[in-house]
């Protein structure tokens, strides 16, 4: 593929997998929670981390709409930061363990890389072959910036 004859660079391409990926992965860990470990299951645990066990309900949430949003390229940048909290919580449960995910009870390397690439989707933005309802609802953007000129 010719990249002049392309609207979108590289850095965009890379911003979707990215963004796909970050979705998929945090869908996952949503279903874990659901069906494996199940929403009771999963408050419990919480609760014995020391965290409240609506917490449990509040991740959840966040993973599975912060998840679709992510994978749509909905609000990417505000979801990766909203997502933000959620992994450094992870990251901070697990710093006792160690520095390997391999160590009893997960060590903190992958929280801790999830955040970054979180961090890194959030200074990339959305990407390519993105939602960006803000667009679509006709706010923000460039089109907001044309306006205010008039």
């Amino acid at each position: 593929m010719n990249a002049s004859h392309s609207t979108h660079s590289q850095a965009d391409y890379a911003a979707l997998l990215l963004r796909v990926s970050l979705g998929i992965l945090f869908l996952a860990h949503a279903g874990l929670k659901i069906f494996t470990f199940t929403i009771p299951g999963t408050v419990q645990f919480f609760e014995t981390i020391g965290y409240p066990g609506f917490f449990a309900y509040l991740v959840i949430l966040g993973e599975l709409g912060g998840g679709l949003a992510l994978i749509l390229g909905a609000w990417t940048r505000a979801v990766s930061i909203a997502l933000l909290p959620i992994m450094i919580g992870a990251t901070l449960q697990h710093l006792p363990n160690g520095w390997m995910f391999g160590s009893t009870g997960g060590g903190w390397e992958f929280p801790a890389f999830w955040t970054v690439t979180l961090v890194v989707q959030a200074l990339l933005g959305a990407g390519a072959y993105a939602l960006k309802p803000e667009k679509l609802l006709g706010f923000g953007g460039a089109g907001r910036t044309a306006q205010a000129a008039r």
